[in-house]
């Protein structure tokens, strides 16, 4: 029997799994640097020794990756079990209930250090949270990205559908990068004097809310109703195996990864670029974010138009070059002549086409790339493809904030901000780099 087709209430039921998540994930992306080692004008009481290993890389760094190689080597576990399951409710929805407890109260004890000072025994801590954290988001997520496939019929509703999502993904981070704003608030309404206390209450709200918005769609899609997926069978090994074999997703993979470590550095500097380089009030981060993310929605229909007309491929690739174009100006930012605030919104408003294009247009490529192997082979393996494609993305922002961390080491205050600048460079370069992997994929235009 078919499976019926997703309503749109469903579709966006669907999406709001991606809200809350992306709610976590970018409270993590966003604030841990600044939280753990802030900037002198934060008001903020450094947590973490400025410590360096080998000279170059600083304990941050060291703890963000050894958080999300863990959490990476999980995934294609969670696939694996996702894919073999013969669950009543169906193989992704029950892995999904169960995983929205754990992210939520992990990612809340990362930002609760055991001492409020500088401290080996807060790096341990942060480190097990994160770990701890980062399972349980993949155990939401790796399932929920596989329905991507298994509810969609077309190469059409694909493309729609990872709009919501990205939508609601996009949504989530501009709720996650107003935490300051927030934390402004708790302060004023509340009375709360210490700024670190009125930041871990801002998190804990997000948090619960993110939780129960990662609900709606365990809540509102019936898995057996709408997906005809059957249990896969192959060994973990032998299936992460032949997902590798796949040649064009090897060159999407590339590609995916080195855009993944350039948006770390920008979600992760954020915070910095706005009060160091540019020297205005944190409380613009949240703003300068929300005026990116809206603007990009405005190409939202833009990019699904012209997805049909000239194919997914062309834009992606026009998206790379923009943004590495973009993270040059980064390396300027304080320097050209126009006020501050100018500076920042003409950054935000370049990048919403790239943030539109590459929201959107992955995880649809994505999702066909792992319908057309399933016919091709006889094996439902959506799930291992997207824990692959989350391994690397994960790895990227690992990358990313290890990347970020460790420049800072080479000045990260006002009049001492080079360290700050030259994650600027290091974008432009792995945008280029993603261009370059992706102009050898090869788009089938059949679907």
């Amino acid at each position: 029997m078919p499976a019926e087709k997703l309503t749109l209430g469903k579709e966006l039921a669907y999406a709001c799994g991606m809200i809350g998540w992306s709610i976590m994930t970018n409270i993590i992306i966003v604030m841990l640097p600044y939280f753990y080692l802030p900037p002198s004008n934060a008001g903020l009481v450094q947590l973490v020794p400025q410590l360096l290993l080998f000279g170059v890389i600083n304990i941050l760094s060291i703890i963000a990756a050894s958080g999300r190689l863990a959490d990476a080597l999980y995934d294609p576990f969670i696939a694996s079990m996702s894919d073999k399951s013969r669950h009543r409710r169906g193989r992704r929805i029950p892995f999904m209930q169960w995983a929205i407890l754990p992210a939520v109260v992990f990612c809340c004890l990362t930002f609760y250090p055991l001492v409020k000072g500088v401290s080996d025994n807060n790096s341990i801590w942060l480190a097990i949270t994160m770990v701890l954290f980062f399972m349980g988001a993949t155990t939401y997520i790796i399932p929920y990205n596989a329905l991507l496939p298994e509810l969609t019929h077309s190469a059409a509703e694909k493309v729609k559908l990872s709009s919501f999502q990205q939508a609601g993904f996009v949504l989530g981070i501009i709720i996650a990068a107003l935490v300051n704003n927030y934390a402004d608030l708790v302060q004023r309404f509340f009375h709360v004097a210490d700024r670190d206390l009125a930041v871990q209450y801002t998190i804990w709200g997000l948090c619960i809310v993110a939780g129960l918005i990662m609900l709606v769609p365990v809540l509102a899609i019936d898995e057996k109703k709408y997906t005809t997926g059957k249990p896969a069978h192959l060994p973990i090994m032998q299936a992460i195996r032949k997902t590798f074999g796949n040649s064009n997703f090897k060159y999407y993979l590339i590609s995916d990864f080195t855009f993944y470590i350039s948006l770390s550095i920008v979600s992760s500097g954020l915070l910095y670029f706005v009060t160091v380089l540019l020297n205005i009030d944190e409380s613009e981060g949240g703003k300068l974010m929300g005026a990116m993310v809206v603007s990009s929605l405005l190409f939202y229909p833009v990019v699904n138009y012209f997805s049909r007309k000239i194919g997914k491929k062309p834009l992606v690739l026009i998206a790379f070059g923009m943004l590495s174009l973009i993270f040059v100006m980064i390396y300027f930012l304080g320097k050209f002549p126009v006020s501050p605030y100018v500076q920042a919104y003409a950054l935000a408003l370049l990048t919403a086409f790239p943030l539109a294009a590459l929201g959107i247009l992955p995880n649809a490529i994505l999702a066909e790339i792992a319908q057309q192997d399933a016919e091709e082979t006889g094996e439902n393996r959506e799930g291992m493809f997207f824990a692959v494609k989350y391994f690397f993305v994960k790895m990227g922002q690992t990358l990313g904030i290890a990347l970020f961390a460790f420049l800072t080491v080479y000045g990260k205050d006002p009049g001492h901000d080079h360290g700050l600048r030259l994650n600027g460079i290091c974008g432009c370069v792995l945008c280029l780099a993603a261009l370059i992997f992706f102009s050898r994929f090869k788009e089938s235009r059949s679907n």
